[in-house]
């Protein structure tokens, strides 16, 4: 048996289930979309499905008549069409169980061996496609980055390449917060270190304070310059920035200043926007916004009064920044922020709903929760700062990055420095690292046995339950990245590369894959080692999503 185009079976399951689902209610497409997944116990079958208690509402019956109806439907069209089922059982409130044939099976290995690189989820049609931006990070620039910023560097770009890898296009963007208060107490802070000041109230503390200062002498500006001080300090802390940030992995596309959207005069003109749609009011000398139009829980003041300096906040900027992501032809707005930012959220909707647009089309806030070393909170303003820079000296870029990424960004993360750095199997990183080198050493012994894979096999020989288990836990990449990009959640895809790991050393001990002394390779020696590269290739892609190394030696 040759290789086979490769198509997603399951994929083509959950199409089946889709399109018989919108047969019960002539073409109309359900919302949500009915799930497939594979249940908790193997006699509750292969795949289950909840659209009949989806559908059960629309067509006014209950879940079990519907589901009765739905396996008629996918009885015709999976059974006498595809030969693809064995059985549809009923179960509980209205759960289809699906009991696939052996032929499906056999389709569906074939189908995951002959994929080769190409193994992974098939692209969004083009009318799903979408220009998504996504801003992370965007740190402060008044200090080194730390710990706490580094989850949003990896989760942000494992989302970006998890979004690319589906067919959107999609561009990196960090905003540089250089307008407000706390460039002017950098500043300061700085100008301090010059001159051997006292530090201003709620100055910076670090000692990469001083190294700015010394350099800032030795190129002869002047302390009592703050706007100088404060655009050179910005600027050597950005350069710095970039720097460890390319050593983690993540490079880019766009740098955006606040200070530029100020310079250009866009604040004004949000504000001005804002003001024309009806949507502010003078109330004690400063300027609201009515967010409680959309949902916020009080109106929020947008340019302050005279007597507290009458700037905008930095609402306005924010907005200004919205504004020119969409003019840039953003048709989505991805932003990853700190636990610090919960409230944030509703204020930024609240403004781009003021703007005339729907944010739950093109708006779309992450917040992450604490990221801790030995229970200790980070703040760039303290002496004891804790960078990523220091976080890479300690671990490594794969282990920091993988380990920040396999948790969602729901859950606060302890860095246990310790286990994150250990060459053992309780590291998930090198858990799943050693696999694929495992896997990279058995292609060359092969190779040295003389063994060539070519480009016929058998997929029917797998038949060990191991065997088995490995290919459908390879048949479940596709939908892992499908999901983990749709939900923005990369976690989806470390979990599943452990999984994967696991059900890989299992098969291993139990099939051996070459032949010992003057055993003869057979026809189950080559499935079997088209197996392990799917597997190897599979590993390998899901380590480049989450922008981590697969080594071949360790």
């Amino acid at each position: 048996m040759g290789p086979m185009p490769p198509t997603d079976s399951i994929a083509e399951l959950k199409a089946a289930v889709e399109a018989a689902a919108r047969a019960l209610r002539d073409g109309e497409p359900t919302e949500p979309t009915p799930t497939l997944d594979r249940p908790p116990k193997p006699d509750l079958g292969d795949y289950s499905s909840n659209a009949a208690m989806l559908l059960a509402g629309p067509l006014g019956d209950n879940p079990r008549a519907v589901a009765e109806r739905l396996r008629g439907e996918l009885e015709q069209r999976l059974g006498a069409r595809l030969g693809s089922l064995e059985r549809i059982d009923v179960a509980g409130p209205g759960f289809l169980n699906f009991f696939l044939s052996d032929a499906w099976f056999r389709r569906a290995q074939s189908r995951l061996l002959a994929a080769g690189e190409e193994l992974g989820p098939p692209p969004l049609p083009e009318a799903e496609r979408e220009r998504i931006l996504v801003e992370f990070v965007s740190a402060n620039p008044t200090g080194p980055l730390h710990v706490g910023g580094s989850r949003g560097a990896a989760y942000g770009d494992a989302i970006v390449r998890l979004l690319e890898a589906v067919g959107h296009e999609v561009e990196r963007e960090y905003y540089i917060n250089d307008g407000g208060s706390q460039i002017d107490r950098f500043a300061e802070s700085i100008a301090a270190r010059m001159t051997g000041a006292s530090l201003p109230e709620g100055g910076y503390e670090g000692d990469y304070v001083s190294d700015i200062a010394e350099r800032l002498l030795e190129e002869g500006v002047e302390p009592s310059d703050r706007e100088t001080v404060g655009r050179r300090g910005v600027a050597l802390v950005l350069d710095g920035v970039r720097q460890t940030l390319e050593r983690f992995g993540v490079r880019f596309g766009t740098w955006i200043s606040e200070r530029a959207l100020y310079e250009r005069g866009e604040v004004e003109q949000a504000l001005a926007e804002l003001e024309r749609r009806g949507h502010t009011y003078r109330h004690e000398g400063a300027t609201w916004l009515r967010t409680t139009d959309f949902g916020d829980d009080k109106d929020r003041v947008i340019v302050r009064s005279a007597q507290f300096g009458g700037q905008p906040t930095y609402f306005c900027s924010d907005l200004a920044y919205y504004i020119d992501k969409r003019k840039r032809g953003a048709d989505k707005v991805v932003i990853l922020l700190g636990a610090d930012h919960h409230g944030y959220v509703g204020r930024m909707r609240s403004m781009v709903a003021g703007m005339g647009e729907n944010p739950d089309e093109t708006l779309e806030i992450i917040i992450g929760q604490m990221v801790n070393v030995q229970g200790a909170r980070m703040a760039k303003r303290a002496g004891n700062l804790v960078t990523l820079d220091d976080l890479i000296a300690a671990i490594g870029v794969d282990a920091g990055r993988y380990n920040l990424v396999r948790s969602s960004m729901d859950s606060p993360i302890d860095i246990d420095l310790d286990l994150w750095a250990a060459k053992t199997n309780d590291n998930p990183v090198y858990y799943v690292q050693y696999a694929h080198a495992r896997l990279s050493s058995l292609q060359r012994n092969a190779a040295d046995l003389g063994i060539e894979r070519g480009t016929e096999y058998d997929a029917a020989l797998l038949t060990h339950e191991r065997e088995t288990d490995l290919l459908t836990e390879l048949g479940e990449f596709p939908r892992v990245i499908t999901a983990a990009a749709e939900l923005r959640e990369p976690h989806r895809v470390a979990r599943y590369l452990e999984e994967l790991a696991g059900t890989y050393h299992r098969f291993y001990d139990a099939c051996r894959v070459l032949p010992r002394g003057d055993e003869e390779v057979t026809p189950v020696t080559i499935a079997r080692l088209w197996l392990c590269e799917a597997t190897r290739t599979v590993l390998a892609n899901g380590l480049g999503l989450l922008g981590v190394s697969a080594p071949t030696r360790m």
